[in-house]
């Protein structure tokens, strides 16, 4: 009984730090699960994809929202990239099923590193954000105010400022005509093979491709992906489920902790410089590349 309890906690806390990242970054969280899964439950490869693409449609959803909400996404754009990935992912699913695992992780981890590569250059191209507030000493105060309204001036300045920033990056947004939507569909035809064959979301290709194809500026791109692979990953995982490969103990378990921590990431969009956003999602893709090819070489376990 304590060994099911200690479990479900773990699940929980491996949950959260995905869902986390999946609402910060973008992604559904797949490339930490499926180690996680290898290392904590002791799955094969098969029931790992398969059990971290179904953990992956709550998460996705969870933070989808909430990045609907804070407007820190392109919809249309969203649902385009999600119904190309929909029509992919089962045959995904299906390659996976015939394939070698070397042949599956090797192809992952390739595509995460490239990717990452891509990332970091435009994180160190990308300009340094400056301080909207300047810091106010005790001699630019009056002695009369009181403190709690001085924090309130600020959180209230930081509140506009993160909304400005959002309105800024609607701005920049290119203006989304069936030719984008149609860029947005094919973009989400190569995540969904990649979703259903290694057991990811797809934010890590739709992302990187999202900025450099179409222009649409970071603090979008994590919501949209999002909203793409909520879409695409249920046909994956309906494939996957007839094929009997899911775990949906573990995977309901992880999914109680990811879905609160997929609006947490979501909610630190606005919070987060653009520059730094983009040095996260590079971290997180070098991190996941690293874990494939430990998975493959047989390093634990």
């Amino acid at each position: 009984m304590e060994s099911i309890v200690l479990m479900f906690v773990v699940s929980l806390a491996v949950g959260l730090v995905v869902g986390v990242l999946a609402g910060l970054l973008g992604i559904g969280g797949g490339m930490l699960l499926v180690p996680a899964f290898k290392l904590g439950y002791a799955m094969d490869s098969l029931m790992c994809t398969a059990t971290s693409l179904f953990t992956i449609i709550p998460t996705s959803i969870s933070g989808a929202i909430s990045h609907i909400r804070n407007k820190t996404c392109l919809p249309k754009l969203g649902i385009a990239a999600g119904l190309g990935g929909a029509c992919m992912s089962p045959v995904g699913v299906g390659l996976a099923n015939v394939s070698p695992d070397w042949c599956v992780m090797g192809a992952a981890a390739l595509i995460i590193a490239y990717s990452s590569v891509t990332m970091f250059r435009k994180a160190l191209a990308a300009p340094k954000p400056v301080k909207r507030l300047a810091a106010k000493g005790v001699d630019g105060v009056e002695a009369a105010v009181e403190a709690a309204e001085a924090r309130a001036e600020i959180e209230t300045a930081q509140a506009e400022a993160r909304a400005a920033d959002i309105a800024a990056a609607h701005a920049a947004a290119p203006t989304l005509g069936w030719r984008e939507l149609g860029i947005g569909f094919a973009i989400g035809l190569a995540a969904g093979l990649a979703s259903g064959y290694v057991g990811v979301g797809g934010g890590f290709i739709m992302v990187p491709l999202m900025m450099s194809v179409i222009r649409v500026p970071m603090k979008l791109t994590s919501g949209t992906s999002l909203i793409a692979v909520m879409i695409l990953a249920v046909p994956g995982v309906v494939t996957q489920a007839v094929l009997g490969n899911i775990n949906w103990v573990a995977g309901i378990a992880v999914a109680c902790g990811s879905i609160p921590g997929a609006t947490l990431g979501a909610r630190l969009i606005p919070r987060v410089p653009e520059r730094t956003l983009r040095f996260l999602f590079s971290g997180f893709l070098v991190l996941a590349a690293v874990l494939l090819v430990v998975n493959q070489l047989g390093l634990w376990g």
